[in-house]
């Protein structure tokens, strides 16, 4: 199966790094995270969920509401928030 690919837009940086992340919580192949596809589909439950929004204060230094995983089911929605947020990621997946 061929997942989409992330789309050209400030977001899509982050497509990777939140991929990376949540392909450990949910002990998956990042490459088998369709971004479209809500996180529940795949399991994620509470504890991935908290421990994907400490990931993403420590790593950009911004609060998030614990419940950020659940409004933003998706990766692409938890890019597109994260992004309309400022958030932005380098090349080599950390924030600049």
């Amino acid at each position: 199966m061929t997942l989409p690919a992330p789309p050209r837009h400030a977001a899509a940086p982050l497509y990777g790094w939140l991929t990376d992340r949540l392909a450990v919580y949910l002990d998956r192949e990042p490459e088998s995270i369709d971004p479209t596809v809500p996180l529940a589909v795949y399991g994620m439950d509470s504890v991935c969920a908290l421990s994907l929004c400490g990931d993403v204060e420590d790593e950009f230094g911004i609060p998030v509401d614990p419940s950020m995983a659940w409004d933003h089911s998706t990766v692409a929605a938890l890019a597109r928030h994260l992004a309309s947020r400022g958030v932005r990621v380098q090349a080599g997946g950390t924030r600049p």
